[in-house]
């Protein structure tokens, strides 16, 4: 069974770093990732909070932007307190990780991403994640600490047992498209609409690129999908090519 990568995207102190190791430890979570940390990697404080948990740190990912970090992973939740805009399912974190392993024991990539401490995750993280993973918590004041959040979540996918939901073993055979194959996609879309000057008015065009891609990854797309998307856009732009040459 594959564990799901714990993601900290640009997280801004060692010592929250170095908890969340922790915490992963706690629940036998090893697979950690960080994109782009404020204070550089490797970070003194983070190894000195880890405390026994230094070797997460050690095999650590590092990664220069979300996009990179979730390029292998089939599947991924997203952690934000905030209300978005984006139409994403929400679930509970333990939702969430029964999710996850139920995917996980079919051999599938998962990946959990936390937001900086200050503002949490930007829209443009969200949109590349499957799900929103949301807390009941109280709405006067709904921030966790990265540390806490990691705590959390792998508190649900220790106590998960091995049955799996029948809804899960539904997709106990779909082979889903990794997220660089949905961003390839999205860039094969991208390029076959720009030509066709579906981006007007200028200024609008990157909130219309945007919502494209939070609706492939809201999709939840298999390869053979997303290859037979790329073989209709090579068919209409072949055919169009072909009926400008006549």
């Amino acid at each position: 069974m594959i564990e799901p990568a714990f993601i900290l995207v640009r997280p801004q102190m060692g010592e929250n770093i170095g908890a969340a190791a922790r915490a992963m430890l706690n629940f036998g979570l090893t697979r950690m990732r960080i994109v782009d940390p404020r204070d550089g990697w490797p970070n003194s404080r983070a190894v000195a909070m880890a405390s026994g948990a230094g070797r997460l740190l050690d095999n650590a990912g590092l990664f220069k932007d979300v996009a990179t970090a979730v390029a292998d992973c089939d599947y991924v939740f997203a952690t934000t307190a905030r209300p978005r805009e984006l139409v994403k399912p929400m679930v509970t974190p333990e939702r969430a990780m029964e999710m996850a392993r139920a995917m996980a024991a079919e051999g599938k990539k998962v990946g959990v991403l936390f937001g900086p401490e200050r503002a949490g995750l930007e829209n443009e993280d969200v949109a590349l994640a499957n799900a929103i993973v949301t807390v009941p918590v109280n709405p006067e004041f709904p921030s966790l600490n990265l540390a806490q959040c990691a705590l959390l979540m792998g508190y649900e996918w220790r106590r998960q047992t091995e049955e799996i939901a029948p809804e899960i073993m539904g997709l106990a055979r779909t082979e889903f498209a990794q997220r660089i194959d949905v961003e390839k996609l999205g860039d094969h879309f991208e390029a076959r609409l720009d030509d066709a000057g579906f981006f007007y008015p200028e200024e609008k065009a990157e909130g219309m690129k945007l919502n494209l891609r939070n609706m492939w990854a809201r999709l939840n797309l298999t390869r053979a999908e997303v290859q037979t998307f790329h073989g209709m856009l090579r068919q209409i732009a072949w055919k169009l090519k072909r009926q400008g040459d006549e």
